[in-house]
């Protein structure tokens, strides 16, 4: 019996364990920690899952009142982002908001965890003791809240491995002159293409495979000075978790266990621990969607041939200009595969998605436009044969989960590292250029469904999602890591374990 199919019994006890879970508040950071909560909350854990203002009221928005009424041992709080209020249903500036939240969300955090004490003292039922912190490694003011609540704290790590371990070699790239970048003309000149030797596990990388916030002139830049303070404050959890499992990234996870000091587990794939649970658990259920999923892809999907269709979803942040938009539909559309493209209504940047109205005369009845998926469900279907991806993490790691080969076409932050883990480590994805042409769409399109290197991937990717699986068996690597987090982590009152 794996772990998520029984309760823990170290946890079996009349008082409810309290965790108090806060992700960053993008979709690709609320997915994996709603997932997480899920787990511990099978697992005898009450949770309080705390969103911001303007995410709870998008969710509200998207999924109904129903999807933040929980349950009374899994409940939903809101604090502000420190941003000015607005009623919008798009993805929030990135830099802006992680100034915002690493500035201003710590009063109100702790405001709410001392609401949260004044619950248990007056209904010790309904609420229990707060026993821990489960947070957003991208959020690490909330471990001044630990300290001061006395209670341990793990830090979810939502992005890759193999991108935090990019992240933590920002300092030695400054050591080597590497960067701050001397003018702009270097991001154009071919510097980026330089080969950077002295990283672990990355022999031979260009600077333009790591994480992106290194092309500034400015040390001061903000996202490029968050990140520094970020991988700086993850030495202080309890430890550090991570969507990915042992099999996948063993030697990324041996070089960050190097440096940080606090334990670091691997527990991936989240989602495929989660699809263990029963269907009738009560959460199962619950999304995390902000935005409506269009349902009418699946019943589409199931009327094509098995692996034919090319699936096509750029994230929740990534944006494309109107010409880049353009070159991607004609490139979909000379490949004369089957497609499902996923274009939410921020996709282009500062305007609507404007389809060339040739393209839907030509792809009819061949391509499906679609607003938003549910896209484990979507990868997952026999249908997919190929994903062109941002290689956003989540998409990454459902991707190998379903033993789906991918074009990659990185846009910010670790997405190229996963870019070229995917197509140089995992064998799984060949890279696309950044200057979207639709011959170079077309080509690597057809190679990926028709091609001997097709072949190859997909035979690498199927052998992927059997080690996921087996990751998360009873006797897997991430189910041991797991009860180590919950009995070891969690339920500890000391603030590290070693």
């Amino acid at each position: 019996m794996s772990l998520i199919e029984k309760p823990l019994t170290a946890i079996e006890t009349r008082e409810k364990p309290h965790a108090v879970c806060i992700p960053y508040p993008a979709q690709g950071h609320i997915n994996p920690m709603m997932q997480l909560a899920k787990l511990l909350h099978h697992s005898g854990f009450h949770i309080t899952f705390v969103h911001t203002e303007y995410n709870y009221d998008r969710l509200v928005k998207s999924q109904g009142s129903a999807c933040v009424a929980g349950l009374p041992d899994f409940r939903f709080e809101a604090i502000p982002d420190g941003l000015p209020s607005t009623n919008g249903d798009v993805t929030q500036d990135i830099p802006l908001l992680s100034s915002s939240t690493s500035k201003t969300c710590l009063k109100p955090f702790k405001e709410l965890l001392k609401r949260l004490q004044d619950k248990c003292k007056e209904l010790p039922d309904d609420v229990p003791p707060l026993s821990c912190i489960v947070s957003d490694a991208a959020m690490s003011f909330t471990i001044d809240a630990s300290e001061e609540f006395g209670v341990p704290i793990a830090l979810l790590w939502t992005a890759s491995a193999c991108g935090f371990l990019g992240y933590t070699h920002y300092p030695y790239l400054i050591d080597r002159g590497v960067i701050p970048l001397k003018d702009e003309s270097q991001l154009t000149n071919g510097y980026l293409d330089m080969s950077i030797d002295g990283i672990p596990c990355m022999e031979g990388i260009r600077l333009r495979d790591l994480p992106s916030f290194l092309r500034t002139t400015d040390l001061d830049d903000m996202m490029f000075s968050y990140i520094l303070h970020e991988i700086k404050q993850v030495s202080r959890g309890s430890a550090i978790i991570l969507n990915t499992f042992e099999a996948l990234d063993h030697d990324v996870l041996d070089s960050l266990s190097k440096i940080y000091q606090n334990v670091i587990l691997p527990v991936g794939p989240l989602h495929v621990s989660l699809n263990k649970i029963p269907k009738h658990y009560p959460l199962q259920s619950l999304s995390s969607n902000l935005w409506k999923d269009d349902t009418d892809c699946i019943p589409w999907l199931s009327s094509k041939a098995s692996k034919s269709v090319i699936y096509v979803n750029f994230g929740s942040i990534t944006t494309v200009s109107p010409k880049q938009i353009v070159e991607f539909a004609w490139g979909l559309a000379n490949s004369k595969h089957p497609f499902l493209w996923i274009i939410r209504p921020d996709l282009v940047a500062g305007e609507a998605s404007i389809i060339p109205q040739d393209f839907m005369d030509e792809t009819k009845g061949r391509g499906l436009l679609a607003g938003w998926c549910d896209q484990e469900l979507v990868l997952n279907h026999p249908s997919i044969g190929g994903f062109l991806t941002h290689c956003g993490w989540n998409s990454i790691i459902e991707s190998i989960s379903a033993g789906v080969p991918t074009v990659c076409w990185p846009f910010f932050a670790e997405q190229q590292t996963n870019c070229w883990f995917a197509c140089k480590k995992w064998c799984i994805g060949m890279e696309m250029h950044t200057d979207v042409k639709r011959d170079e769409v077309d080509k690597l399109l057809r190679e990926l469904m028709e091609g001997d290197k097709g072949e190859e991937l997909k035979r690498k990717a199927t052998n992927w999602k059997r080690l996921a699986e087996e990751a998360v068996s009873s006797t897997g690597l991430s189910t041991l890591n797991f009860r180590t987090l919950v009995n070891q982590v969690l339920l500890s009152k000391t603030k590290h374990i070693r």
